[in-house]
């Protein structure tokens, strides 16, 4: 009968085990771990009053109902919170994640439109404005750190993670998320002040590849037009050391404007553009240079032959000049035979020099001396030219003095008329030269006395007063076209 109560006794207590072991996994804050001690718990208290192999059979039972309560007890709500709790975690790991790239490609975004401007704007707005970015890449460098140290301190793919931790996790990850999202924000609206100063530089950008291509085909052109003087036998040597010297210039060219500025680049691909051009075009006409020199030696060879011929004559002039007018209408023409001789004879050396530099193909010589040679030879024309001209002169004036009289007494009275138009007394500026000249023309005419009178100083004078009455009436003219 005892044994029969203590097994009733004993059944009781395996009973009362299991529902604590159910209500333990059906608790949201304990774990299976719990559920198993609760039930070892309750076995100490029965073995108080029940036996051993009845407490070993107490815990077959209380082992075997717990499996069964997980799929069909209370324990699953726990279970799911968890895995819950799991997912939201994940959830703002997942979000703060595609803040992270966000901020990243919105930043590598924005440091292009500021190193754009960077290059082309050097203003104090575009300094302010790009100094801006600095502070902004330090709090982008700020909360990036953050939110890898919050990946850091949370292992979600970890077994057993527990409520809590999950909890926190999710927290620290969606603060990421908002100062990351925040960043961001703050970012495109700097992008958005960055804008008007972008688009200015962006146009400048758009006209640096056009340049630079333009400076190079010029310099092909250039290397092409030596190449073919080569060809023709010229040497042009000038134009190749030029043309060497623009290769510093092209290397800088392709460096490109982002080392050295867009303004910069466009200015240096200008520069090589214009003088690739000088290149080329001195290069091409180099076999035009060189026949041009060559008609230019005959032609001032054969000019000098003729001055020669014309230079023979200058010595019957001057006799006649000496036969019927006094010295002073010849004196400072004694000279000029010597003269002439000495410019032809200097202008042949030139000749031969110029020659010379050209097939020496120092093209830059050979135009200077030819410049050289044609002044001497027109000085020498010029004397020439004069002492046939003053016999000319003189035999007119003695011939018939009062034309020259008459035509220079025209061009003063011309003056005078101009100089009282419109006015009751003449201006003191004008008067005053026209007066002068009046008296400078009678003294002249008074001069023709004696029986060899100074024609050429005759001459000399009547010039003289027709120059002046000239100017007076140039200067009447330009004080009433500007109205005074």
């Amino acid at each position: 009968m005892r044994s029969v109560t203590m097994g009733a006794d004993q059944r009781a207590d395996g009973r009362t085990a299991v529902r604590a072991g159910r209500r333990a996994w059906a608790s949201l804050e304990c774990d299976v771990t719990a559920g198993i001690t609760a039930v070892r718990r309750r076995s100490v208290l029965a073995e108080l009053v029940v036996p051993l192999p009845a407490l070993l059979a107490l815990a077959v039972v209380a082992v075997a109902a717990a499996p069964g309560s997980y799929t069909g007890g209370g324990t699953r709500s726990w279970w799911r919170r968890n895995e819950n709790m799991r997912a939201d975690a994940q959830a703002a790991k997942d979000a703060a994640a595609q803040a992270f790239y966000e901020l990243d490609s919105t930043q590598r975004e924005v440091g292009i439109s500021v190193e754009t401007v960077k290059a082309v704007d050097d203003s104090p707005g575009a300094r302010r404005l790009v100094g801006e970015f600095t502070a902004l890449s330090q709090r982008v460098d700020e909360v990036s750190s953050a939110y890898i140290a919050a990946l850091d301190a949370h292992d979600l793919d970890a077994d057993g993670l527990e409520t809590g931790a999950a909890s926190r996790a999710r927290r620290d990850l969606e603060q990421s998320r908002q100062q990351l999202q925040s960043v961001k924000d703050d970012l495109e609206k700097y992008h958005r002040s960055l804008e008007p100063l972008l688009a200015r530089a962006e146009t400048q950008l758009a006209q640096v590849a056009p340049a630079v291509e333009r400076a190079k085909r010029a310099l092909l052109g250039a290397t092409a037009a030596l190449d073919a003087v080569r060809e023709a036998g010229l040497r042009a040597d000038e134009p190749a050391r030029r043309l060497a010297a623009l290769a510093p210039e092209l290397t800088l060219l392709n460096e490109g404007a982002g080392r050295h500025g867009v303004e910069r680049t466009l200015q240096r691909a200008g520069e090589v553009l214009r003088q690739a051009e000088a290149v080329r075009g001195e290069a091409e006409q180099l076999p035009e240079r060189a026949r041009e020199i060559d008609r230019r030696v005959v032609s001032l060879r054969t000019r000098a032959q003729a001055l020669e011929t014309k230079a023979a004559g200058v010595e019957p002039t001057l006799s006649e000049l000496r036969r019927r007018f006094s010295s002073e209408c010849w004196q400072d023409l004694q000279r000029v035979p010597r003269q002439t001789a000495e410019s032809v004879g200097s202008a042949r050396t030139r000749l031969g020099e110029a020659t010379a530099a050209r097939d020496e193909q120092r093209w830059a010589d050979a135009t200077a001396a030819l410049a050289t040679a044609r002044a001497l030879l027109n000085t020498a024309d010029g004397a020439v030219a004069e002492v046939a001209d003053r016999l000319r002169r003189l035999t007119e004036v003695e011939r018939d003095p009062k034309a020259e009289i008459e035509r220079t007494r025209f061009a003063l009275r011309d003056a005078q008329r101009l100089a009282m138009a419109g006015r009751s007394a003449p201006d003191p500026r004008h008067a005053g030269p026209l007066d002068a000249a009046v008296g400078r023309l009678d003294r002249a005419v008074a001069g023709l006395t004696g029986r060899h009178p100074d024609y050429w100083h005759f001459l000399r004078e009547t010039t003289g007063v027709r120059d002046t009455a000239a100017q007076v009436v140039q200067q009447i003219r330009e004080d009433r076209g500007s109205g005074h």
